[in-house]
């Protein structure tokens, strides 16, 4: 069990670890870029845009917790962990996309 405490949390439970991570800015954007391709570290800073320094703090945040490897021949990519969070994910964003539309522009 994790008990690594982490922002808005005092017990370190899984759950507040990884909204914690996820919260984390740049690491929901690089999960979701990572959804379909590997794609190396120049393809992620030309689509996300962050300052090189995040987006290797984020990786290898999200490589510490297992959802992102490295791999030579093709970059960065999900691991079986980090697709089914993405999966996990999707309704989310498709709930988040209805939601959207009920609010005041």
């Amino acid at each position: 069990m994790v008990t690594k405490r982490v922002r808005g949390s005092r017990t370190g439970r899984p759950i507040m670890v990884l909204l914690d991570l996820l919260g984390r800015r740049w690491a929901l954007r690089l999960i979701w870029d990572l959804r379909e391709d590997p794609k190396r570290f120049r393809e992620l800073q030309d689509s996300i845009g962050a300052s090189p320094t995040i987006i290797n703090t984020r990786l290898s945040e999200l490589r510490e917790a297992k959802l992102v490897e490295l791999d030579a021949a093709s970059g960065y990519r999900l691991t079986p962990m980090g697709k089914e969070l993405l999966r996990l994910l999707l309704p989310l964003h498709a709930w988040s996309e209805k939601w959207a539309k009920t609010l005041p522009v």
